[in-house]
């Protein structure tokens, strides 16, 4: 999958999570940087990232991701 892949992959869930089809992502964003971004909307799109890439976080790990771009290049390297 190639880094665009990934980022528009990303967006479509983000859209999808948020109910904002406007949110452009930048590897610079972090949760804060999202309205709507609440504990319900964590566990929701971590999950919606595991099915949509074929991978399972293990512990903590979706949340120690310092921005978005640390998500994209983790994502780079599991994904199927």
């Amino acid at each position: 999958m190639t880094p665009r892949e990934i980022h528009q992959r990303l967006e479509e869930l983000f859209h999808n999570v948020f109910n904002d089809d406007a949110m452009t992502l930048r590897d610079e964003m972090t949760a804060r940087d999202i309205p709507g971004w609440d504990s319900v909307a964590h566990v929701n799109l971590m999950f919606s990232i595991e099915q949509a890439f074929g991978i399972e976080f293990t512990g903590n790990e979706f949340a120690e991701f310092r921005n978005m771009g640390e998500l994209k290049a983790y994502l780079a390297k599991k994904a199927h």
